[in-house]
């Protein structure tokens, strides 16, 4: 009980953490006159995924690697198959262009890399399965690729378009609200890592079970508010681009820091949870070009909410 309430304080913590930095921080950019979009595409695109990379560090400084590749995955699956199904279900999304020919795609590239750069028996005929430094250096020079198009992407748009709203903090405030922000990840963070293994091992759960589950949905959080809030207001390139960018973000620089940080080993069981997450990419981009235009229908996102339902009882049969 006491590791329950403890995991549900540092999900408080990490997601209360993430919205002050995200604020302060872009408050802190505008007043430094820094564009709009560069604020976009760092400062509010990083927030949302720094609960996945605070988790994952320490998890990855403590050792519980099944935790770390499970919340990556988890959180992947959980993005496409709830945020989007969900989203979809409540409005039609209609997916622009360059979302439908570059960044799903870009996504669907990540899932293929992790099971390339977790497959050493099969290709390198080697004794285990490593997703070593140097391949968590290729993810983020892939990551660096990623940023560079959205930079070149930004420059090409009309930036009125990607107006965003700040707060209007004093620098003192602001810097203020930084350091709060950052003491909310940390301290949620270490909470979640030790509190989850406390709850796998008491249930008799393996780390990448609680992984995949428990941490991947509760990370997940502020990708599900932003797309249900955005989807509600009819803001669908919102909704779908947050999605799409967070599991770009969740491989290449989560998985990359991670695995720079210590190196994972993939166990066999993974490889279904690899597999799952290439096919929900997979299905996404499929699904885009079922019925009319490029859009996720809402019969597609029912489509969506049972399969990841059915795969929570898979996961839940092997245990």
């Amino acid at each position: 009980m006491l590791n329950i309430l403890l995991l549900l304080a540092g999900f408080v913590a990490l997601i209360f953490g993430a919205d002050k930095l995200v604020d302060a921080a872009s408050s802190l950019a505008k007043k430094l006159g820094i564009p709009n979009i560069v604020i976009g595409l760092t400062i509010v695109a990083f927030g949302t995924s720094a609960p996945e990379l605070v988790v994952n560090v320490f998890a990855s400084i403590n050792n519980n690697t099944e935790m770390v590749l499970g919340n990556v995955l988890g959180s992947n699956i959980f993005n496409v198959l709830a945020i989007l199904g969900v989203s979809s279900v409540i409005y039609p999304l209609t997916v622009k262009r360059n979302t439908t020919w570059l960044e799903i795609p870009l996504s669907l590239l990540a899932a293929v890399a992790v099971l390339f750069v977790a497959n050493d028996v099969f290709l390198d005929s080697a004794e285990a399965n490593l997703i070593s430094r140097s391949d968590g250096l290729l993810l983020l020079l892939f990551f660096c690729i990623f940023l560079v198009y959205n930079l070149m992407i930004a420059k090409g748009g009309n930036e009125d378009d990607e107006e965003s709203e700040t707060k209007d903090y004093t620098y003192l405030k602001a810097i203020f609200f930084i350091a709060l922000g950052l003491g909310g990840l940390i301290l949620g963070g270490r909470l979640i890592v030790t509190s989850a293994v406390g709850i796998a091992q008491a249930f008799g759960l393996s780390e990448r079970i609680i992984g995949l589950t428990i941490v991947s949905v509760g990370t997940s959080l502020p990708e599900l508010a932003t797309s249900v809030v955005a989807v509600r207001k009819k803001n669908v390139d919102i909704a779908i681009g947050n999605v799409v960018g967070s599991n770009i973000f969740n491989i290449f620089l989560i998985l990359g820091v991670s695995t720079v940080i210590t190196p994972l080993q993939v166990s066999a069981a993974s490889f279904t949870d690899i597999i799952f997450n290439i096919g929900a990419g997979l299905l996404l981009f499929i699904f885009i070009f079922t019925g009319r235009g490029r859009q996720l229908a809402r019969w597609e996102g029912v489509v969506f909410l049972l399969l990841y339902l059915g795969y929570l009882g898979l996961l839940i049969s092997q245990e």
